[in-house]
């Protein structure tokens, strides 16, 4: 439900984005900017899963953490609905909409370190009889729970895509964020329905609070925020490198009870999936070219929406089970291959292939649109499922939310990397409002380049990545003591 409500989430995006264009003053570039700036909470999800691991709310691990983050989401919504209906009092608007957008991605962030856990928690590690599971089905359960997963969020992107273009098209902006706000309702159910007490086979597992990760996690975040009131030159670079060097760190420690080749499997993999995430996108100027040129509206936007979840969902049932049991090597690079061809219509309708098809075949735009999201669509979420499922694998018992966010937190780095190229690639080839002259070379630099660097991951490392499944009950997160202490217990 978590999930879902997560998915929800988008109900509001196609609004904000006609919105954003048409009523702030922000250009291209201060809007990917922004996007960098708005992975630095799923940066810091290493704080938060901890927090929820280690220190109750009211003797609460999950429940009071679920409540904590919906209510940010919602508040974040009425806060851009104020801003919409230009209610924002002595702030500006484009002030408030920043602040708000933090909010929302913060509240996201608490509840989905709480579904995380609660991935590998409903799994059994041991048999009726206390003898350890056999590795293979527990990864193959694991696997599986990613899977319903990431169809659980797809699921909740489905029912309110269609709904969300139609909504933008026909309602007033401040409107549609007040019905955003509604998305978060669903987490608070989830909460009121969950059993904390005994209803995870790892419940009972208690842990200390860590004081290297909540003061380095800290210590992080006020350099980050620092940053971003500063505003030094080049300072989304200046945190990407401070964030990789913390994650780093905080990895190369999580993993010191960890066997050397599962090291090596999970270093090498997270390196291609770093590698795979971080394709930079083309930026906003794509998008506001096909409002402007192609003439797509908020209708059809919603259509596109719709359609590519729905198939991105179909996707992951019917191929998530093998993703799972495939090479994770093998499978990134089919994708990053398949993912550059289907990007070769949209390239395509930059040099005029609508208007020729239009003539020659009796089609134009909307329906290469449509054809392009067809087929890419059910890879938009294969990626992530073996990713998922390696991670979850490793979670040590006690320490869910903590362990999968660490890592998750390196993956949303990815996607901070992607965005400080783009903004890069969008310097070297500027796109001013309805002045796209410059924007086919962006594309196309931004499509090589992505392929360049999940393929060159995949050649170099490809080979290193292998599952394995960390000894049940044995833990990752410990101090050096607890390290030798632990050593001499192991058999």
């Amino acid at each position: 439900m978590i999930y879902a409500a997560a998915g929800a989430s988008g109900f509001a995006a196609i609004a904000e984005t006609f919105w954003v264009r048409e009523s702030l003053g922000l250009s291209p570039q201060a809007l990917l900017a922004l996007a960098a700036w708005m992975t630095v909470p799923w940066t810091l999800k290493m704080v938060f899963g901890h927090l929820v691991d280690t220190v109750p709310i009211l003797g609460s691990r999950r429940r009071a953490y679920i409540l904590f983050g919906a209510t940010a989401q919602a508040a974040a919504y009425l806060a851009l609905a104020a801003a919409a209906a230009r209610m924002t009092g002595p702030f500006a608007t484009e002030a408030v909409y920043v602040a708000a957008s933090l909010l929302a991605v913060l509240g996201l962030v608490v509840q989905d370190c709480v579904a995380d856990a609660l991935t590998t928690e409903v799994v059994d590690r041991t048999a009726p009889d206390g003898t350890p599971r056999e590795p293979a089905v527990v990864q193959a359960e694991l696997g599986d729970v990613q899977v319903l997963g990431r169809v659980a969020l797809m699921g909740g992107a489905f029912a309110v895509a269609g709904l969300g273009g139609l909504a933008a098209q026909r309602m007033p902006v401040a409107t549609v964020f007040l019905l955003g706000a509604m998305a978060p309702m669903l987490s608070v159910f989830a909460a009121l329905l969950l059993r904390e007490d005994g209803a995870a086979p790892h419940a009972t597992v208690r842990e200390r609070p860590d004081p290297r990760i909540l003061g380095g996690g800290a210590a992080f975040a006020a350099v980050l925020l620092a940053l971003g009131i500063l505003d030094p030159p080049f300072a989304p670079e200046i945190g990407l490198a401070v964030s990789l060097g913390v994650i780093g760190w905080l990895l190369r420690r999580t993993m010191a009870g960890v066997p050397a080749r599962t090291q090596v499997a999970m270093a090498a993999a997270a390196t291609v999936i770093f590698a795979f995430r971080a394709a930079p996108p083309p930026g906003p100027a794509l998008q506001w070219w096909q409002m402007d040129v192609l003439g797509y509206d908020q209708g059809f936007f919603g259509v596109l929406a719709q359609i590519g979840t729905g198939l991105a969902i179909a996707g992951s049932l019917v191929l998530g089970g093998r993703i799972v049991r495939a090479p994770l090597g093998r499978v990134l690079g089919w994708l990053a291959v398949l993912g550059a061809v289907l990007s070769l219509p949209t390239i395509g309708m930059l040099f005029g292939l609508h208007e020729w098809t239009a003539v020659q075949f009796g089609f134009g735009a909307r329906t290469i649109g449509l054809a392009d999201t067809v087929l890419s669509a059910p890879l938009a979420q294969l990626g992530m499922i073996p990713m998922l499922t390696l991670i979850a694998v490793h979670a040590p018992p006690g320490r869910q939310a903590t362990w999968f966010a660490l890592v998750a937190s390196l993956m949303n780095l990815a996607l901070q990397a992607g965005n400080v190229i783009s903004r890069g690639l969008n310097a070297a080839f500027p796109v001013e409002r309805g002045d796209y002259a410059t924007l086919p070379a962006l594309v196309i630099a931004a499509t090589a380049l992505g392929l360049v660097l999940a393929l060159g991951a995949i050649a170099l490392l490809g080979r290193w990545i292998r599952p394995a499944i960390v000894t049940p009950g044995a833990p990752i997160l410990a101090s050096e003591a607890e390290e030798r202490s632990e050593a001499r217990l192991r058999p």
